[in-house]
């Protein structure tokens, strides 16, 4: 009985710390963004690294766990980023220490301006969410077969819309967008092709501990009596 405990409980720790990591990424990518770096010559985002390792997570929880799951997930980034926001703006408004001299760096950074909080809201949902409907289109269509393809077809499609969602509801009339778009949505595609291996071994991780606990199931004397 102990060691079906610690197969369950195997699985749920990685469950977690899947979560951990998504929400994780989502709120530092956040902060990351206010800097802009230069990836080969393309000028994104420093947040986009942090952000894009959200969308293999949710395709993981998609696959073992299934699609209400993955939706539970997403739903809870969205409550963790208005949590968040909430505690920015809260400590924003905070009157600042005598001897406190970083106010205004400090507001420079985390005080984004209502359009991009939006934008990022928006893009956040309508890519997540078709992120999860995606890979189990893809999963139907190939009958559980070949996760490369739902992963790879899935991300593709929701990192554009995530990408082209924000950039033009953030930046529409003041920055060209295009060459946003074009630089933010290169580098995605190239994190998401190299996720793939993490995907695999993700799933293989989880359904490993699956099979050891069924082991032990059958082999145990309270098997035996099912």
């Amino acid at each position: 009985m102990e060691e079906t405990e610690r197969g369950i409980e195997h699985k749920e720790k990685i469950y977690i710390l899947l979560i951990g990591i998504f929400v994780g990424g989502l709120v530092i990518a956040g902060v990351l963004a206010s800097k802009i770096v230069n990836v080969a010559g393309l000028m994104v985002p420093g947040g986009v690294l942090a952000y894009s390792i959200t969308f293999p997570i949710t395709d993981v929880i998609c696959e073992v766990w299934g699609k209400k799951r993955g939706k539970y997930v997403v739903f809870s980034g969205f409550i963790t980023l208005l949590v968040a926001l909430g505690l920015i703006r809260l400590t924003l408004v905070f009157p600042k220490a005598p001897f406190w001299t970083g106010e205004e760096a400090f507001a420079r950074i985390l005080g984004s301006t209502s359009r991009i909080i939006i934008a990022s809201f928006i893009a956040y949902l309508v890519s997540q969410y078709h992120d999860v409907w995606a890979f189990h289109f893809w999963r139907k269509i190939t009958k559980g077969r070949y996760l490369w393809l739902r992963n790879n077809a899935s991300t593709f499609v929701s990192q554009f819309i995530d990408t082209a969602v924000f950039i033009i509801i953030a930046f529409y009339g003041v920055m060209p967008i295009f060459t946003l778009i074009k630089g933010q949505y290169i580098i995605k595609l190239m994190i998401a092709l190299l996720d793939t291996p993490l995907v695999y071994f993700g799933v293989w991780l989880i359904r490993r501990g699956e099979r050891n606990e069924d082991r032990y199931s059958r082999s145990s004397p309270a098997g035996n009596l099912r």
